[in-house]
């Protein structure tokens, strides 16, 4: 079938081959079709096919012929996407991490102690562990809120929601020691958690990307916090985020 004439939709760029157009790829090649005349056709670049034809080629005949096949292509596509993207730390370090739960809440250990008495004794390797400039963040953020809200924790904070970095990784131990629900969005799927997303916007208003935020005090720091939790939102039927909160708090604690 001639391309000026075809029914398929005109493949958009930036998206990855069909198997409709593998499909149209195999015979074009049999026929003596050039790369770039199927490139045309497709609407595509000249490296996509010739990656394409280079993954979907088998041998035949005890490999005295190769030729592509679109199911390989296919195949070979779906095995590459499984093993593709951002793979989650947690899983990976789980058993360090319940390690560390276990000294640092029940037996008092500081988390440089955890962190190395876990390599000492070689129950861990240094693959296995956590940087312990990453772990203080989560266990004495949540140290510091379970004090200030004590037994309403579990009603106050129900969910949380975050990305895949190693630098949460131990979040999802929360689980354990409260009823919280910890969510982690799939890799570069940022709508997962569109609010968080948002709040980034706010705050990239006073620190640019790729700016380092040591380079900020803590007072500017606080300041930032303050405007966005005071800024009206037209989700919130224009309250402010901390108007809805103290709404919230005073239902929990009226309800206690």
């Amino acid at each position: 079938m001639d391309s000026l004439h075809s029914t398929m939709n005109q493949h958009v760029k930036g998206k990855h081959l069909s198997f409709e157009e593998r499909v149209i790829i195999q015979p074009r090649l049999k026929d003596g079709c050039s790369i770039r005349a199927i490139s045309r056709e497709l609407g595509c670049s000249p490296s996509t096919i010739s990656y394409e034809v280079r993954r979907g080629t088998v041998s035949l005949y005890h490999g005295k012929q190769k030729r592509y096949k679109a199911d390989q292509g296919q195949s070979v596509y779906q095995i590459n996407r499984r093993h593709c993207g951002r793979k989650s730390a947690f899983l990976k370090k789980a058993g360090f991490i319940n390690y560390v739960i276990k000294h640092f809440f029940e037996d008092g250990w500081s988390l440089d102690v955890c962190a190395n008495r876990s390599l000492a004794t070689g129950e861990f390797s240094h693959y296995q562990t956590v940087c312990t400039r990453i772990l203080p963040a989560s266990c004495r953020l949540f140290k510091c809120f379970k004090k200030q809200y004590s037994e309403h924790w579990n009603d106050i904070f129900k969910t949380i929601t975050t990305d895949n970095g190693s630098e949460f990784a131990d979040l999802a131990n929360l689980e354990q020691v409260s009823k919280t629900l910890i969510y982690y969005a799939h890799p570069y799927t940022s709508c997962d958690k569109g609010t968080v997303e948002r709040h980034n916007g706010l705050i990239r208003r006073f620190i640019p990307k790729g700016d380092c935020i040591n380079n900020y005090s803590l007072q500017q720091i606080i300041d930032i916090e303050t405007w966005c939790n005071s800024l009206p939102r037209k989700i919130l039927a224009y309250h402010t985020p901390d108007e809805i909160f103290e709404r919230e708090l005073d239902q929990i604690y009226q309800a206690a």
